[in-house]
């Protein structure tokens, strides 16, 4: 192995040399890395102490120096010149924007800030409103130079408009300057930005005071324009001058044509209901010189075929200081739509709403014009009384809807068959009138007879049912020794009921010999009776006990009042089956039934009739009285001066009153039972009709017919019938009473089902309320 090292000699370092060397050597480049490193520190030192030297000097023109530098902080250095180049003139575009905006609105002569919640910016028009320097005014709040009343709305505006809310973008104040002096301005704000805030730029326009000698035309002529109703002023030749706008739409024409025109030129008065001209109300005030009023019942009728209009006209002369008349000033006003409306409430105050045909009451005050007419020999004229035959099935078998719209069509039937001069009346439920004005009596039979015969051969058609009713007619005349309207109404009347006695379908005229029959056959004497007993108080008042089916204390009436026409002495007191026909027939039954009303509750407050606790006395009213407007009022009154208990009272109505005069029915019922009174039903399921009435009425009670106690302990039918009512009352939340319970069994079985009070002779027999017992 040595003889193979015979090259040469080789020269081995040791080790200790070789880490020596490459540690020299490692040591040198981070010597030069470190160098290096911090040359580019005091570079970029160098480069921002320009860039602060910069930001602290106000010169345009600095810039850093890149020369000698290395690439990269050559190129940092260029990126920061550019930019400050960049920054150098954008601001240079906005000191110049801002001195433009400054020198605007310093040489507008309008005032003009800008606000935020403090003043920003004002220009010295500004100032001067005021009377303040800039140091005063910048820097504060607007509202602090406005008059207090003003500072809330000027606060709220700024605040709303700032948010972007809405707001006014014009409104009025009072500006106080320095000195106490108060401005009058109109501001107008819009919403700006101010370098990404929303600012508000404001201008306050100087409201100048009127001259004091300054003309007031302009002021009024806008004021007239503004009005509503039609202004003309016209020369001393009755010329136009002048027309406001309402005046060109009542006349239908712009001012231009209107103007130079006279007032007949340009439009026609005429009366409402004849259509007779009026003549030219303008005219007349020039000439006279006085103020010259149109009637209200004008019409204008425009030449330039402008619609009619109903007016109220003025005229009134024109003279300035006293001096002669130099024109006329005309005032128009439109009326239409009132008078439209007042004709509108008393066509409803004179007609029937059902039919369209004239009402009793209209129809009574035309019948006494011509029976004045009659008397003064001018004209004789013919009354017809009509009463329908057999419409009562119609209602029963079909219902009341049904047979209103029947009457509705037989209305129409006889309106067609009668001459446009006669007047057709709906007097009653089913009763008509007609008045025959100038009109002899052989022609009135004539029409009577055609009248006849078109309800005759009318057919009223319901679902799969056809019904046939006729019309019975009874005539009377109306010549110079007429009587009176009731006499006339009560004649025709009788006549009528005549024909129906002769089996209907007929036309009878009335005749002295017939009244004399009248008065035998008991018609015209019960009259005269009833008559007299409201006026000598003839009338008697009798009670019928009512007891709760069941013990308990369940609060109802204890008795029904009953009526009695007191004989002659020796003789029965007559009941009110011979009666009562005669009442309704002449129309009697709200005379009566207002005597009873006061005389029970005259009794109730003086202490004469009294009343266990929670029990209550009945009174029952007739269909006729519901229909009197004033019968209301009049039981209203009877509480007020007698001092009796409305909670004492309980009023009976039956079923079909309630239905032939549901919306008087309804306000009488509200009313009383709104003041403490209580309400029965009384005779109800023997009309048949719907029940959909009755939940909407304040009733207390259901008073079932008599009728359906007759056999009910035996009678399935009955019995059937008085549970499905008593079922409907518990649903309504009514009471039940049942009338004339004659027998045990029946009123075994009343208890049975539930009711809960009995009225009858199983009860008590009808005796004078003078002699009721206490407690009942």
């Amino acid at each position: 192995m040595l003889a193979r090292r015979t090259r040469g000699p080789e020269l081995i370092l040791p080790p200790a040399i070789l880490w020596l060397s490459t540690s020299l050597v490692l040591a040198a480049w981070l010597i030069v890395v470190y160098v290096r490193k911090r040359r580019g520190e005091r570079g970029l030192e160098e480069i921002a102490r320009q860039i602060r030297r910069l930001t602290q000097d106000a010169g345009p023109s600095g810039r850093v120096p890149v020369e000698g530098k290395s690439e990269a902080l050559g190129e940092l250095g260029g990126a920061v010149n550019q930019l400050l180049e960049n920054v150098e003139r954008r601001g240079m575009r906005i000191r110049d924007r801002e001195e433009l905006f400054q020198r605007l609105v310093e040489a507008v002569n309008e005032a003009v800030l800008i606000c935020r919640e403090r003043i920003l910016f004002v220009n010295p028009r500004f100032l001067s409103l005021l009377g303040a320097t800039r140091e005063h005014v910048v820097g504060k709040p607007l509202s602090s130079f406005v008059a207090p009343e003003y500072a809330e709305l000027v606060e709220q505006n700024l605040r709303h408009r700032l948010a972007g809310e809405p707001a006014p973008e014009r409104y009025e104040v009072e500006l106080i300057g320095a000195q106490g002096q108060v401005t009058r301005v109109e501001m107008t704000s819009a919403l700006i930005d101010n370098l990404g805030e929303p600012v508000l730029l404001l201008t306050a326009t100087e409201m100048l005071p009127e001259e004091p000698h300054a003309s007031p035309r302009p002021r009024a002529l806008a004021t007239l324009d503004a009005m509503g109703q039609g202004v003309l002023t016209l020369d001393i030749d009755g010329r136009i001058d002048y027309a406001n706008q309402a005046a060109t739409q009542l006349l239908g024409q712009r001012f231009e044509q209107l103007a130079g025109k006279t007032f007949p030129e340009v439009a026609t008065l005429v009366e409402e209901a004849d259509r007779r001209p009026l003549g030219d109300p303008v005219r007349k005030a020039i000439a006279t010189g006085n103020r010259i009023s149109v009637g209200k019942r004008a019409v204008l009728v425009p030449a330039g075929g402008a619609p009619e209009r109903s007016v109220e006209i003025s005229v009134s002369p024109l003279r300035p200081d006293g001096a002669d008349v130099i024109g006329a000033v005309v005032v128009l006003h439109d009326t239409s739509e009132l008078r439209g409306l007042t004709r509108q409430m008393s066509y409803q105050a004179s007609h029937d709403a059902l039919t369209g045909l004239v009402n009793r009451r209209e129809f009574e005050r035309r019948l006494q014009e011509a029976v004045d007419s009659a008397r003064s020999g001018d004209l004789s004229h013919v009354l017809a009384y009509l009463d329908l035959d057999r419409f009562k099935v119609v209602n029963d078998t079909c219902g009341h809807s049904a047979g209103d719209n029947m009457l509705r069509e037989i209305a129409a039937i006889i309106k067609d068959a009668v001459r446009d001069s006669d007047t057709v009346g709906r007097i009653g439920g089913d009763e008509f009138a007609l008045l025959l004005a100038g009109c002899p009596l052989d022609k009135a039979r004539q029409i009577a007879d055609d009248v006849m015969r078109a309800v005759n051969e009318y057919r009223f058609v319901r679902k799969d049912k056809i019904f046939n009713v006729g019309v019975s007619v009874g005539l009377v005349e109306i010549g110079r020794d007429a009587a009176t309207i009731e006499d006339i109404l009560g004649a025709a009347d009788s006549a009528c009921y005549v024909a129906k006695k002769q089996g209907g379908v007929r036309v009878h005229v009335y005749s002295a010999t017939e009244e004399a029959n009248a008065r035998n056959s008991g018609e015209i004497h019960w009259l005269q009776e009833l008559q007299s007993a409201l006026r000598n108080g003839s009338f008697e008042l009798y009670y019928q006990p009512i007891q709760r089916a069941k013990a308990g204390g369940l609060r109802g009436p204890a008795l029904e009042v009953l009526l009695r026409l007191r004989a002659e002495s020796g003789r029965p007191s007559a009941q009110p089956a011979e009666f009562l026909r005669a009442a309704e027939r002449y129309r009697l039954m709200p005379h009566i039934d207002r005597w009873v009303v006061r005389a029970v509750l005259s009794a109730l407050g003086r202490g004469g009739l009294k009343l266990p606790a929670g029990r209550s006395v009945a009174i029952n009213i007739a269909g006729q009285t519901l229909g009197d407007a004033e019968f209301l009022e009049f039981v209203v009154d009877c509480f007020d001066h007698t001092g009796a208990a409305p909670g004492d009272i309980c009023f009976e109505i039956t079923e079909s009153s309630v239905v032939a005069n549901l919306e008087p029915a309804r306000r009488f019922i509200e009313v009383l039972h709104g003041m403490g009174c209580e309400f029965a039903l009384d005779d109800f399921g023997g009309g048949l009709s719907s029940f959909s009435n009755l939940k909407t009425l304040p009733i207390d009670y259901l008073k079932i017919d008599g009728s359906f106690m007759r056999n009910l302990a035996v009678d399935a039918v009955n019995q059937a019938m008085v549970t499905a009512m008593v079922d409907l009352a518990r649903t309504l939340h009514f009471r039940v009473v049942a009338e004339q319970v004659e027998d045990q069994s029946s009123l075994d079985a009343v208890r049975r089902m539930g009711i809960d009070f009995v009225q009858g002779f199983i009860v008590g027999r009808p005796q004078p309320l003078s002699v009721v017992p206490v407690p009942l």
